[in-house]
């Protein structure tokens, strides 16, 4: 979805006639300096062609009838009659390309969630031709905070997989190849290196992204297509591209294969994603703040909120502590330390070493699962908006005219909170605060929470009355 704007960031997700997985095939045999670098991308293409699928996706829309807001106008009327019983919405269905990873001989395939949700159909075909449509694709699961799903085709054949490479030893000028569908171009084979590491906040900056940033060319269909070292491991998972023209201009971005690794076997063993929680917002340590706390620089975490009645918060962590260690590791950012957060199992005990008043101190945090980060987050909001949401149904989006079902829909509104005031009522829906799409109550959630007071929040919303989209705006209590 294209954006005003001097800079643009596309999803590789080429919406044209056809949605397409790339896999790979490979073997990691040769060690660095056992490679012929005059064939070494040969080889990889070699290894990871025999692999490589794309999928064709397809999605219904409801799309609002453009000639509804003259249904009873007399000019409109003078000229084309009475327009009767004039339906609120169209169907139609839209198709798409994108590219993606066979990860095991049990027909499991890693791509992004942007490509495969919302699918009503997929196709997945093969390098050799082989076709799988309708039933024999599946859709096993989606996680949106990494934009990662898994699908497979649902044979009892054997296919080739790709080997995963640890994307930690990953160094920035290593050379890369990428492969996926571009624009249609089936099996499309370019080289590079990696341009940068740890490259976040890229397409959402509430997410779990930590993304590998590369120069080589990536184009719409190459979401979910391996990015490969040398050595024909996947270390990546193509996702976005940066761009003012809509084509790649030398900045794309890939999700590092361990990430890729990990939601992919939880969503293979569960369908969903469960991720640490310790029930604290954290920002980083800016040099005045660091000169404040009487510290040299600015590593580490700053807790700018407590959950109440969270883990941290039955921890003894309070506001304004300065979290530096975990684990008796070094934090550099928070960022790192979250995602690191996010992947402690549930239940698990850790340890951190905070600041607080000129002294340092241990603290021992038993971590709890983000699904109670998502009802605390909206018990705070609800206390401090006066509002209260629900997801919004496919029933919704439908009579509304809505073209996906995404937004939250208000089932409480207090008159005297901010959003009373600001005329939203309930049932009103809800698609967007600060032009950040709202996929469901946990977002609007996590959002609202974060968002410091007097700051500007500005929200879509469509009228329950009129169906109409306006914008409104109000100042974070």
């Amino acid at each position: 979805m294209e954006r005003k704007g001097c800079l643009k960031l596309h999803r590789l997700l080429a919406l044209t006639a056809v949605v397409v997985l790339v896999a790979g095939t490979v073997c990691a045999n040769a060690a660095p300096g056992d490679q012929n670098l005059v064939t070494a991308i040969q080889d990889v293409a070699k290894k990871a062609i025999p692999s490589v699928v794309h999928v064709e996706v397809y999605e219904k829309q409801s799309v609002p009838n453009p000639l509804l807001p003259f249904r009873n106008d007399p000019f409109f009327e003078y000229f084309f009659g009475k327009s009767g019983k004039m339906p609120k919405s169209f169907e139609r269905e839209i198709q798409g390309l994108g590219s993606g990873i066979l990860i095991d001989d049990q027909g499991h395939i890693v791509t992004n969630s942007h490509v495969v949700n919302g699918a009503t159909k997929m196709t997945v075909v093969l390098s050799d031709g082989r076709r799988y449509t309708d039933k024999s694709v599946r859709l096993i699961g989606v996680d949106a905070k990494t934009d990662l799903a898994v699908i497979q085709i649902m044979s009892k054949e054997r296919f080739p997989f790709a080997v995963f490479g640890d994307s930690d030893k990953v160094d920035v000028g290593q050379w890369v190849v990428a492969i996926g569908h571009p624009r249609g171009l089936d099996q499309t084979v370019t080289q590079g290196i990696i341009s940068a590491k740890h490259r976040r906040g890229i397409s959402d900056p509430s997410s779990y992204q930590d993304f590998l940033q590369t120069d080589a060319a990536i184009n719409p269909g190459n979401s979910g297509g391996p990015l490969l070292n040398l050595s024909g491991e996947v270390i990546g998972v193509n996702a976005a591209i940066m761009t003012e023209s809509g084509g790649f201009e030398g900045i794309g971005f890939a999700t590092p294969s361990n990430m890729a690794v990990r939601v992919s076997k939880e969503l293979i063993s569960s369908g969903k994603v469960q991720r640490g929680y310790l029930g604290l917002t954290i920002q980083n340590l800016t040099p005045e703040l660091a000169r404040s706390f009487g510290v040299s620089d600015t590593k580490g975490a700053l807790v700018a909120n407590v959950l109440k009645d969270g883990p941290a918060d039955r921890a003894g962590i309070k506001q304004g502590d300065l979290i530096l260690a975990y684990e008796g590791k070094p934090i550099d950012d928070p960022d790192t330390f979250r995602n690191d957060i996010s992947t402690v199992p549930v239940g698990n005990t850790i340890a951190l070493t905070i600041y607080r008043e000129g002294q340092s101190r241990d603290v021992s945090i038993k971590v709890s699962s983000d699904r109670e980060q998502g009802k605390a987050l909206l018990s705070s909001v609800t206390k401090r908006f006066g509002i209260e949401v629900k997801p919004m149904e496919k029933g919704d989006a439908i009579k509304l005219g809505l073209n996906a079902i995404s937004g939250v829909v208000v089932s409480r509104v207090e008159a005297k909170g901010p959003f009373g005031r600001a005329g939203i009522e309930s049932g009103d829906i809800i698609l967007q605060i600060n032009q950040k799409n709202i996929a469901g109550p946990d977002e609007f959630g996590e959002i609202l929470s974060t968002t410091p007071p007097r700051t500007k929040v500005i929200i879509t919303v469509v009228d329950h009355r009129t169906q109409e989209a306006s914008l409104v705006q109000f100042p974070a209590p």
